[in-house]
């Protein structure tokens, strides 16, 4: 019987041991199907886990916990959004709980941290968040159910183009979505003749804006291209309202994180004309989105659904489907190549998991905030159809 080893790291300690135990074996379809979700439910991103944990929810509450003979169980765990804690809790899930998937991974350097876990002991691993476009590199036994930075980014780019839009500067969180982001925008912005005036990065955690809104004021470009992680865009577009950047002609343009679903009655009329770019929008109009927004309120009754909710749910989605496809027995790496070349209706839309990259190839919207009765809202006004991980149309 073929052996492999994992490594598991010891408590109190930074060194690791090497544990041996037994490759995946093709398991009887009665037990049950174990899906370790690891996700910050506190700490600075707990709105994210939240989102992701409410939409599995959803998906279960619609179709049951059984599928294929096998009775599917979340194990959820609350890594706080620390990379060390996730891949401490992932080895746990695999060495401890048994389980037969990990998922979730609210940021990119937390799936980075675990993906050597995943690759060496063999584990499938659904990213519900993280957007990095080369998160699935580190690992073969990745798949993603949310998007990916270029693939969302090349939506508002295009956008700011088409619109005759001549000078920009970006302002971006200081990781690697951010500097992604502003890559992928420049990218398409330059090549249709714009022009960046600076590229300014911030803080990841807490950022103070004012002082990086006054010098883009100062600068005085036609449009504000923004990046920031999930939470922060509500403090950015007050601060932008506050610093009369939409007064001074400066379009607020950006990545659909910054007018997040769940915040975004937070960044109240500053929020109002922005334009953004994303897979998902939770005034979406679809029988299957309006369903799924009932049901995910059942589980997370004080936030809205968003880009995250709708990754958790098609995230369970992709795990039953291709636990369809092969009768409920293959796990291990035969779990993934059964969930490649995927297709079926989510509320964002069509989705297919494009083998090649093992993201969805999936619609991108262009959103205006507008308020909608009392809410404001991401209203979606053009569509750019079947988008794969690196931002081309299919």
């Amino acid at each position: 019987m073929k052996k492999r080893f994992f490594l598991r790291t010891l408590v109190g300690a930074m060194a690791v041991a090497a544990i041996g135990f037994q490759a995946p074996q093709v398991r009887a379809a009665e037990e049950p199907f174990k899906v370790g979700l690891i996700v910050p439910m506190t700490g600075a991103f707990a709105s994210t886990g939240r989102q992701v944990y409410a939409g599995a929810q959803a998906y279960m509450e619609h179709h049951g916990d059984t599928v294929a003979g096998r009775k599917v169980e979340i194990i959820l765990k609350d890594d706080g959004g620390v990379a060390a804690n996730s891949r401490k809790l992932a080895q746990e899930l695999i060495v401890n709980d048994d389980v037969d998937v990990i998922a979730g991974f609210g940021l990119t350097p937390i799936a980075l941290a675990v993906a050597p876990v995943a690759t060496e002991s063999e584990t499938p691993m659904v990213i519900m968040a993280a957007q990095t476009q080369t998160v699935t590199d580190a690992s073969p036994f990745i798949t993603r159910t949310s998007g990916t930075i270029k693939q969302v980014t090349s939506g508002i780019a295009q956008w700011a183009v088409e619109n005759d839009i001549k000078t920009a500067v970006t302002l971006v969180s200081d990781y690697a979505p951010g500097y992604e982001s502003e890559e992928s925008f420049k990218k398409y912005f330059i090549a249709g003749g714009g022009k960046i005036l600076e590229e300014i990065r911030v803080p990841m955690r807490n950022p103070d804006f004012a002082p990086f809104l006054q010098r883009v004021r100062d600068l005085k470009p036609e449009a504000l291209f923004v990046m920031l992680p999930s939470g922060p865009g509500a403090a950015l577009m007050k601060q932008y309202g506050q610093r009369g950047l939409a007064e001074a002609g400066i379009k607020l343009i950006g990545h659909g994180a910054i007018t997040d679903d769940d915040n975004l009655n937070e960044g109240g009329e500053a929020a109002l004309g922005a334009i953004t770019s994303d897979y998902y929008s939770n005034n979406h109009d679809s029988e299957l989105n309006r369903k799924f927004k009932e049901t995910y309120k059942k589980f997370d009754p004080t936030s809205r659904a968003n880009f995250f909710g709708v990754a958790g749910y098609d995230g369970m989605q992709l795990i039953y489907e291709a636990l369809k496809k092969s009768d409920g027995k293959a796990e291990g790496m035969a779990l993934v190549d059964a969930m490649k070349g995927l297709s079926f209706e989510s509320p964002r839309g069509p989705v297919t998991l494009d083998p090649e990259y093992r993201d969805f190839i999936q619609n991108i919207y262009m959103r205006e905030v507008k308020k909608v009765g009392d809410e404001y809202h991401n209203v979606e006004f053009d569509v750019i159809e079947n988008v794969n991980a690196v931002g081309e149309a299919k």
